[in-house]
C-alpha cells in the first residue's frame, strides 16, 4: 500500500510473470532471457560441469515453466528460480555420485577457529604478478574448490550479489545457517588464496 492508500503498480517482472502464468509463451521467454546467463553462471558454480550446467539449466526452465501456476509471489522471480536450479544442481551431483553428502539442511557449526588461517609472507603484489583475467580465474578456481554448501551460498551473496534474507529465502535455510556457511566460505577461500599469492597481511578481494 502507497502513502497515499493506492495499490503499488506491479513491477515490469511482475507484469511479465502474470502474462505467463496467463499462458503468454512470450512473456515466459522474456524472464527466461532475463535470467538466463545468472541461472547458468549458478548452475556451472555448483556442478562444475559445463554440460551438466547445461543440462540443469533446461531443467529450472522446464520446471518454472510446468509448475509457475504454483508460483504465488511471496519472493522475488528469480529468488524463486534459484532454489529450483540449487535444487536440480545438487540432484545433478547426486546422481554423478562425486559428493556423498550434500544436503543444503545439515546443520553447520560456524566453526571460525576450525578454519586455518595462515598468512604467508607474500613478496610483490598480485597486480604485479597477474593480470585482471588472471585474477579473476584464480579465484573462480578458488571458489570451485570449496564444497558446495559453502560454494552455493557464497555464489548467490557475493557473486550475485542476493541479500542474506534472499539467499536464506532461495535455498530454504535460516539466516544464521546463511551467515555461518558464508564465513566459512570466505574464510576458507582467504586461506586458499594466501596460499597461491604468498603476500602478508593485504587482502586479495580488493583487486578484485
Amino acid at each position: 500500500m502507497t502513502p497515499n492508500g493506492h495499490q503499488p503498480e506491479p513491477s515490469g517482472e511482475d507484469v511479465l510473470v502474470q502474462r505467463a502464468k496467463a499462458g503468454d509463451a512470450a512473456a515466459f521467454s522474456e524472464l527466461v532471457n532475463r535470467y538466463n546467463r545468472r541461472i547458468f553462471r549458478l548452475t556451472k558454480h555448483i556442478t562444475q560441469n559445463q554440460e551438466d550446467a547445461e543440462d540443469v539449466l533446461q531443467e529450472v526452465f522446464l520446471k518454472a515453466y510446468t509448475h509457475l501456476g504454483g508460483f504465488e509471489g511471496n519472493s522475488k522471480f528469480y529468488t524463486w528460480l534459484v532454489r529450483i536450479a540449487v535444487n536440480e544442481s545438487l540432484m545433478k551431483l547426486r546422481k554423478r555420485k562425486t559428493d556423498k553428502e550434500i544436503s543444503l539442511d545439515e546443520p553447520v557449526e560456524t566453526g571460525e577457529d576450525e578454519v586455518v588461517r595462515e598468512i604467508a609472507v607474500w613478496e610483490g603484489t598480485p597486480e604485479m604478478k597477474y593480470s585482471q583475467t588472471e585474477l579473476r580465474g584464480i579465484l573462480d578456481e578458488a571458489i570451485a574448490s570449496l564444497e558446495p554448501i559453502y560454494r552455493t551460498v557464497f555464489t548467490l551473496r557475493d557473486v550475485d550479489d542476493l541479500s542474506t534474507e534472499e539467499t536464506a529465502s532461495a535455498l530454504g535455510l535460516s539466516i544464521p545457517a546463511v551467515k555461518s556457511r558464508l564465513l566459512r566460505a570466505r574464510l576458507q577461500l582467504r586461506e586458499k588464496l594466501t596460499r597461491v599469492f604468498k603476500r602478508k597481511g593485504e587482502d586479495l578481494f580488493a583487486y578484485l
